[in-house]
């Protein structure tokens, strides 16, 4: 069951070019049948592991090597279907035919935003 929706970003400093960048993650909080608890990240509609793990670190844009990021913002996305009092709207036709300008809205990346200054770094 999932029990929690966020959308982070996440900020990476490589420590060999110190080159910065950032990146948005979907992430999924869910508890499993025997009561553990999971995370899954997803990136650009992929799952991926875990940016803040050594193992799931992406590699810089510039060198290549791999640095943990660091959460630097974060959006909860409210778990459907939420109280009573959440506002929804019941769908009456197919599904396929709600919105078809969803299909051909253009793909938000997870690094579409402003990417942090690169500062010099000090010698």
């Amino acid at each position: 069951m999932i029990t929690e929706l966020a959308v982070e970003r996440v900020a990476f400093t490589c420590g060999h070019c110190w080159h910065k960048w950032s990146a948005d993650y979907d992430v999924q909080y869910y508890r499993d049948d025997n009561g553990d608890e999971w995370e899954y990240f997803n990136r650009d509609g992929h799952g991926v592991p875990s940016p803040y793990d050594p193992q799931g670190a992406p590699a810089c844009p510039i060198c290549g090597r791999r640095w943990v990021g660091r959460l630097t913002a974060r959006r909860h996305v409210p778990v459907p279907p939420g109280p009573a009092s959440t506002p929804r709207h019941r769908l009456t036709g197919p599904r396929e035919q709600h919105r078809t300008d969803r299909r051909a809205a253009p793909r938000l990346d997870a690094d579409a935003h402003e990417q942090p200054s690169q500062d010099t770094p000090a010698t």
